[in-house]
């Protein structure tokens, strides 16, 4: 990608109202843009982003079987008050009526809609067991939307829902999901932590919290080091041990559920088993916080220059910052070859094409947390190397073409 033909547009310094640091960088780096409380646009270098998470999640769980739907975003009444959640979600579902007054809401989550969708489509133990999921927007009316899209009223959410004929199955695929979203934090090269947690409003018989390990997390979670265990402070708090236990604060990023049949039985969702006796299917609900994801990596990696993304997830992985690109020819004929090869290996590159001053560029690059920054000037030309810094590296180096592709790799 040529600057010159894509959309950067940073700034100087954050809004007022920008608490955490990653809403702080978020809007420096032109990530994203306010429109109204707790509603924010995706802009082009923030969408870049917000794909290849969403594109790592994709990826994991169809390795995992999962299988994709896409589900609508507006859920009539009727479905909510099967499960008696209509009134039990309370302010936090906005609520709304079509032209013929009837009531729909903007679904905070799925669990009656595919439910609804498994009740007139699985009637046979012989298509259990079955897990769909979707990446789709949801709305919760939160009564303080703050720290940017980190607790927006509008997020982007990967939801799964498994379907099945007996305990044993579905805790099997529990261990699949809890396995896969491990997957997913260590590809997107996150530091993080599952803990046991409360079920909450979803319901279910047990479930366990993945959290972003940040200093600026919103929960406590204890844990021990003698053990394997790990919890939520809350659900930790009538531990024996609660005071050899370590402490840490973290970010949740994503929620595994078993619900059982909380959801089957009240909407009479049942398949007839291998004996011709009609059962409620148990269920099992797995939930990512897609945007959240993007935060929380922030928080996690900036310094005072910006944000420090894993590469995996880094707007670009390379930017080429030519020092005199609109003044010398052998400078523009040296970049554009190098950028066509980066091209070639596979690199996600932006070339800065713009004729900004090298200070600019460099500010930018770092801001915006692009891994791997390569300079070509007349200065490097004449040694025949390239300039080569790593955005966690305080010093840049210069390398010829062969070390250069070995540090890229």
């Amino acid at each position: 990608m040529r600057a010159s033909k894509f959309y950067i547009s940073t700034l100087k310094e954050a809004p007022a109202d920008a608490e955490l640091i990653s809403h702080q960088l978020m809007i420096r780096a032109g990530l994203i843009r306010r429109l109204g409380s707790g509603l924010y646009s995706w802009m082009p270098i923030g969408l870049r982003v917000l794909k290849k998470v969403e594109s790592i999640i994709r990826l994991k769980m169809n390795e995992a079987d999962g299988i994709e739907l896409l589900m609508p975003a507006v859920q009539p009444a009727e479905l909510w008050e099967e499960t008696d959640r209509w009134d039990i979600f309370g302010p936090q579902m906005l609520k709304i009526k079509d032209r013929h007054d009837r009531l729909f809401c903007f679904g905070p989550t799925h669990e009656e809609v595919i439910t609804d969708i498994v009740r007139k489509e699985i009637n046979s133990y012989k298509q259990l067991p079955v897990n769909f999921y979707q990446i789709q927007t949801k709305f919760r009316d939160e009564i303080r939307p703050r720290f940017g899209v980190m607790r927006a009223r509008e997020f982007l959410m990967k939801d799964s829902y498994s379907f099945h004929s007996d305990i044993d199955c579905l805790k099997k695929t529990y261990d699949k999901m809890y396995k896969t979203y491990t997957e997913i934090f260590e590809a997107i090269g996150l530091r993080f932590r599952a803990v046991q947690a409360d079920n909450g409003a979803i319901g279910g018989d047990g479930s366990h919290e993945f959290h972003v390990l940040a200093d600026s997390g919103e929960d406590e979670l204890v844990y021990s080091e003698e053990t394997d265990f790990a919890a939520n402070s809350e659900v930790a708090k009538d531990h024996p041990d609660r005071n050899k236990l370590k402490t840490c604060r973290g970010i949740e990023v994503g929620h595994i559920f078993q619900l059982g049949t909380k959801y089957s039985e009240a909407m009479k969702a049942e398949f007839i088993d291998e004996t011709g006796k009609s059962k409620p299917l148990l269920m099992g609900c797995y939930g990512i916080g897609v945007s959240r994801i993007v935060a929380a990596a922030i928080e996690q990696g900036h310094d005072e220059k910006g944000i420090i993304f894993p590469s995996s997830i880094a707007p670009f992985e390379v930017v080429l910052t030519p020092i005199g690109y609109d003044k010398s020819q052998e400078v523009k004929d040296i970049t554009n070859s190098l950028y066509q090869r980066l091209l070639d290996l596979g690199f996600d590159v932006l070339l800065d094409d713009r004729g900004l001053r090298p200070g600019v560029m460099f500010s930018e690059a770092e801001l915006l947390g692009i891994p791997h920054r390569i300079t070509v000037s007349d200065k490097t030309i004449a040694k025949n190397k390239f300039e080569y810094k790593k955005r966690d590296s305080e010093e840049s180096e210069l390398v010829d073409l062969t070390s250069l592709e070995k540090y890229l790799k």
